[in-house]
């Protein structure tokens, strides 16, 4: 059997060396087979620069779209905990919101079963952090500017988490870095926090 093999082998390079000729400038190709291997070696498709697609947002796809989030007005804000919205299952709404610095979140128990406590690698330097109690509601002063990201426990692993930005973003490549890190505690939704994050 080994024997065949190498003959085939054998076989096959002496075809393909064969096919390959000399290399030497004997050989010319004809006007036809230069058309032939031009056709072959032609781009397929075009390239199109980003710039060209803002430009031009018929061609954006709106799953492509990311819609910024906006200042959220007045100076206290509410955070809902429920079981499922428009935003999905297992989810804070809204679950991305931004805030002046001194600003009070209120994290309302809508539904059972929910708390908000922060993700303590995904927080401003210096900032505190909060966690609530099981089914209670809690209100946060956050005075420290940068982005919190904060979850419910007890569905972590559903990647029920939300975002919030108080004043600049000034720590946002490295809440960005954390992100992708923690992303493997999600059994569920897996790109939710990715995306929030793409929002600020």
């Amino acid at each position: 059997m080994a024997s065949r093999i190498v003959l085939l082998s054998k076989f096959v390079l002496f075809f393909f060396l064969a096919g390959c000729g000399s290399g030497g400038d004997k050989e010319q190709l004809t006007e036809k087979q230069k058309s032939e291997v031009a056709e072959r070696i032609a781009p397929v498709g075009s390239i199109v620069k980003i710039e060209d697609l803002v430009q031009e947002k018929s061609l954006i796809s709106p799953a492509m779209i990311v819609e910024k989030v906006a200042l959220s007005q007045g100076n206290e804000h509410v955070v809902e905990m429920l079981n499922a919205g428009d935003g999905g299952n297992m989810i804070f709404d809204p679950a991305v919101i931004k805030v002046s610095k001194g600003d009070i979140i209120h994290f309302r128990a809508v539904d059972m079963s929910h708390n908000s406590a922060t993700i303590n690698s995904m927080i401003p330097s210096g900032a505190e952090s909060w966690t609530g109690l099981m089914n209670q509601d809690i209100s946060v002063t956050l005075d420290v500017e940068g982005v919190y990201v904060y979850q419910c426990d007890p569905h972590a692993m559903m990647a029920m988490v939300g975002v919030i930005q108080v004043g600049e973003a000034v720590n946002i490549s490295e809440v960005k870095i954390a992100a992708e890190e923690y992303r493997s505690n999600f059994m569920l939704n897996n790109d939710r926090l990715k995306g929030y994050l793409a929002q600020l």
